[in-house]
């Protein structure tokens, strides 16, 4: 299982748009293959500030099946617009035992 860390900015007064927009698009990473769950969370020090976690099962499924997709399109539209700056994203592999 990979864990998909981001950190979203979004943009100051734009965070009731943003999650609105953020509850359709979840949709499109629901109907992706190897896609797991998805977590967002707001941050209580900074409510611009959004964490996303989204489980894989491997890197490829987020990075050549999602990214190369059609979905990955409208979810560009959808939300990359309220980000700044626009987000790193990583990938953690679980360590078995820890």
């Amino acid at each position: 299982m990979i864990l998909e860390h981001a950190v979203l900015h979004v943009e100051p007064g734009l965070g009731e748009e943003f999650r609105a927009a953020f509850s359709e698009a979840k949709t499109i990473f629901a109907a992706t293959p190897g896609f797991r769950r998805l977590d967002l969370s707001c941050c209580v020090e900074d409510p611009d500030t959004y964490l996303l976690l989204v489980q894989w099962d491997t890197v490829e499924d987020h990075t050549e099946g999602f990214r190369t997709s059609e979905g990955y399109q409208q979810w560009r539209t959808l939300l990359h617009h309220f980000y700044e700056p626009f987000p790193t994203v990583s990938h953690f592999a679980n360590i078995d035992g820890a």
